[in-house]
């Protein structure tokens, strides 16, 4: 725990968790993180959701960082691409590695076992290259299309609120993919009530600048954001049943591209 006196704040020993955040930190970006105490804790993950958030936001203004620097070197179309390229790059390509095999078994299976096969396959199709090309395409022309610091502000909100996304999926929806074979083991577990606050305090944090600059960009992107990332949940469940560690992934990618281009329907 951080060293905080809960006599200073109530219950706020129960709600910054270090070792928490640092498996957020760990599951969701390349970044080196020491061993934490609770990682290997079955509910690690429905315990660290709440720091997914803090950990997008970080992304965020290391890609804001870029899209200013690079912008002022190149045109914003080469700077939307490196400021892509480099978020790519912090995370791993996690995000985008789920939405290629979650649209790979979508497209390419006709039952629930065959599409569940087809998202574990590290080979990658013609649904999933397409998705994967389409998905980086958007971001890079929405981004292109923003002002400079309307853009730099634009990237802080959508990578912290589109980190959110998971855990309503998890709230709503069962896991049905192979458990033996999970890429990153962890049991399915409840996020609690103030744990949903807390990340949601931290998504309107992020989204603060953009929404001083314009609250209706901020709205609309949350607006598209949320109607895509609903409409893929609901084809995940209506296909498979549920979801898996792609469709989290998928889902998150999905968010984030909508933010951006119904901010970019306002600010452009």
């Amino acid at each position: 725990m951080l060293p905080i006196s809960a006599t200073c704040w109530p219950g706020i020993s129960e709600v910054i968790d270090r070792s928490h955040l640092q498996d957020a930190l760990r599951f969701l970006t390349i970044v080196p993180v020491p061993p934490s105490d609770t990682a290997t804790d079955p509910d690690w993950l429905s315990k660290s959701l709440k720091y997914f958030p803090v950990v997008g936001a970080g992304v965020g203004l290391l890609s804001a960082a870029v899209w200013l620097f690079t912008g002022a070197i190149w045109s914003p179309a080469i700077a939307a691409l490196l400021t892509v390229a480099a978020s790519i790059v912090v995370t791993g390509a996690l995000h985008e590695d789920g939405l290629t095999d979650a649209v790979d078994g979508f497209g390419g299976g006709r039952t629930t076992e065959q599409r569940l096969a087809i998202m574990k396959d590290s080979r990658i199709g013609a649904y999933g290259a397409i998705a994967l090309g389409f998905g980086i395409a958007l971001r890079v022309a929405a981004l292109a299309g923003l002002p400079e610091w309307s853009g730099a502000a634009a990237l802080v909100a959508s990578h912290a609120a589109a980190r959110v996304t998971p855990a309503f999926v998890l709230a709503r929806m069962v896991y049905v993919g192979d458990v033996t074979a999970m890429k990153v083991s962890y049991e399915q577990a409840p996020v609690r009530a103030d744990e949903f606050r807390f990340a949601l305090m931290v998504v309107i944090i992020a989204a603060l600048p953009l929404a001083v600059l314009s609250f209706t960009a901020v709205l609309s992107g949350l607006l598209l954001a949320g109607a895509l990332a609903a409409a893929f949940a609901a084809w995940s469940r209506r296909l498979i049943g549920g979801y898996t560690g792609d469709v989290l992934g998928a889902v998150e990618q999905v968010f984030e591209i909508g933010f951006l281009l119904g901010v970019t329907a306002v600010l452009r």
